[in-house]
């Protein structure tokens, strides 16, 4: 049943740049080298996996609609727009897939703006603060969602 699932990881602004940006909140790990150990964690939940990042709301906005039908569930760390993008959560909401809110950092230990989520009430749940595992907790919630 799993293995037929398939499953889109979005990453939005600025996280083409983890392991360069912020590295005392980020890491030094690379983004290309946690998107491989992405792909490969779900491989190991018999998921398809594709991953997607854009620094634009509007290319976040296109792939969200594009999944309708051809995924099974979806991870998304939306970065700050997390915290203003009414457009991605009404995205969000209207694909009928479950979505799995990550973050690395613990977004409530930070700056204030970073407390609030728009698109939390549009997904299945919200993981932070555990870094790249963050994405491998959502890959197996979703096991369960899917």
């Amino acid at each position: 049943m799993a293995g037929n699932k398939k499953i889109l990881v979005l990453l939005g602004p600025n996280l083409n740049m983890v392991g360069i940006r912020e590295q005392d909140v980020y890491g030094l790990e690379t983004a290309e080298s946690i998107q491989q150990q992405i792909q490969k964690y779900a491989a190991s939940l018999q998921f398809g996996c594709d991953i997607y990042q854009s620094n634009h709301e509007g290319s976040l906005i296109d792939k969200i609609h594009a999944a309708r039908g051809v995924y099974d569930g979806a991870v998304i760390n939306a970065g700050a727009l997390t915290h203003y993008s009414y457009a991605l959560r009404d995205a969000i909401a209207s694909v009928k897939i479950p979505f799995v809110e990550v973050h690395m950092s613990n977004i409530y230990a930070r700056e204030q703006f970073r407390h609030e989520s728009v698109i939390a009430p549009v997904c299945a749940g919200q993981i932070s603060g555990f870094g790249k595992n963050s994405y491998f907790l959502a890959l197996s919630a979703l096991k369960g969602l899917v």
